[in-house]
């Protein structure tokens, strides 16, 4: 038995359509799009603007016990430390945590999550399979001396992940936390890891991170001190954290460099070129409300379009955000830059996302034998509902 979708507008995942509804069966899966003269009865008509479910493309489940737990706007690096010292609550909480904010997605519109972790806790709730989940196993150790404990340290957890399914296994990568957190040596075990697989890596969040590799000066000095951390082995590069770090990411499939804050055009450039030169499949993931919440500021998003950027959206944990919303996402990206258009924010919620996390097989657009979920939003992004 099919049903039959339609509404003011369409969005297929790469454009917005009139006069047209979306025809699938009883499970959801796409069977066509037919101008809406020619669907005959029974179509489910909406107001508003239909559209494949959101993709996710990072956030920290792990975290959403600390909803609320650390100030705004307190810099980087004090909410890095934060996070450190604060995240060790009873077990039970965290599960709970969890759960809620799974089930917080899933009213969202939400379908699939790029979700980093640094332990198995999530394991459980994602073994349920309410979302699709590629995971990245978080890698930090930035005093040598500590590499192989963290190398081991994610190898476990990697191994717990791949042990809920196939497609978990093929979802699963060990991957970096950032330029900041990863000395040489942990570098060099990570690197046999990323081979074809997605690899996500924490960039440019604060200007501090390139200061202190052009000048080994800056903030983050700072919070190596807060942590007892004898930094005597570090010697900047000279360039900036991208351009130091890029080329360590050479052997993924994708690379995912999330939030971006403070990246600049040049950085931007020679990330394209390299990820040619090897390759890869290169997308900045923006997590707006985020970068609000710990800097007070915002990607350069004008600037990262204009450069035909791979752009896709990311809630960040409860931590560091009010919501896990993908349209409160779009809607203060939008606010805040008038050059993006509905439909380009709309891509890089559906096709773009589900291209970051290699699910563009399944997800992301309506093509034919897909099931993307389907959900629908009104024009102004105060709201979205889940149809399925």
């Amino acid at each position: 038995m099919y049903k039959k979708f339609g509404a003011d507008k369409l969005f297929t995942g790469s454009e917005m359509l009139q006069n047209r509804t979306l025809i699938t069966d009883a499970g959801g899966v796409i069977e066509d799009i037919v101008p809406t003269e020619n669907a005959g009865d029974d179509i489910q008509y909406m107001e508003g603007v239909i559209s494949p479910g959101f993709i996710n493309c990072h956030c920290h489940l792990e975290l959403s016990h600390m909803r609320g737990l650390i100030p705004e706007k307190t810099g980087l690096v004090d909410f890095v430390f934060s996070v450190v010292t604060e995240r060790h609550f009873e077990e039970t909480q965290i599960l709970e945590a969890i759960v809620a904010a799974e089930t917080e997605m899933l009213q969202n519109g939400i379908v699939a999550v790029g979700d980093i972790c640094n332990n198995s806790l999530t394991a459980l709730q994602k073994s349920k399979q309410n979302l699709h989940y590629y995971n990245f196993i978080e890698t930090s150790g930035w005093v040598p001396q500590i590499a192989d404990a963290r190398m081991s340290r994610a190898l476990g957890v990697y191994e717990t992940y791949c042990q809920l399914s196939t497609d978990y296994c093929k979802q699963t990568s060990i991957v970096p936390h950032a330029p900041y957190s990863v000395s040489d040596n942990l570098w060099q075990l990570l690197q046999p890891y990323f081979q074809d697989k997605t690899v996500s890596i924490h960039n440019q969040e604060t200007s501090f991170e390139d200061e202190l590799f052009i000048q080994g000066s800056g903030d983050f000095t700072r919070m190596y001190q807060l942590m007892n951390m004898d930094c005597s082995f570090f010697t900047p590069s000279g360039k900036s954290s991208l351009q130091t770090c890029f080329p360590k990411l050479k052997g993924a499939g994708n690379v995912l460099l999330v939030h971006n804050t403070f990246t600049k055009e040049k950085d931007v450039l020679y990330a394209k070129e390299q990820a040619e030169l090897n390759d890869q499949q290169l997308f900045f993931c923006l997590c707006a409300n985020a970068n609000l919440y710990i800097e007070n500021a915002l990607p350069p998003v004008a600037m990262l379009l204009q450069n035909d950027c791979n752009l896709v959206l990311g809630t960040d944990s409860l931590a560091s955000n009010q919501g896990l919303s993908i349209i409160d996402e779009m809607k203060t990206i939008q606010q805040h830059f008038d050059c993006i258009t509905i439909e380009q924010l709309l891509q890089m919620a559906t096709l773009n996302g589900a291209k970051a996390l290699s699910m563009s097989d399944k997800l992301g657009s309506f093509e034919k034998g897909k099931q993307p979920g389907i959900v629908v939003i009104d024009e102004t992004l105060k709201n979205v509902k889940r149809l399925l």
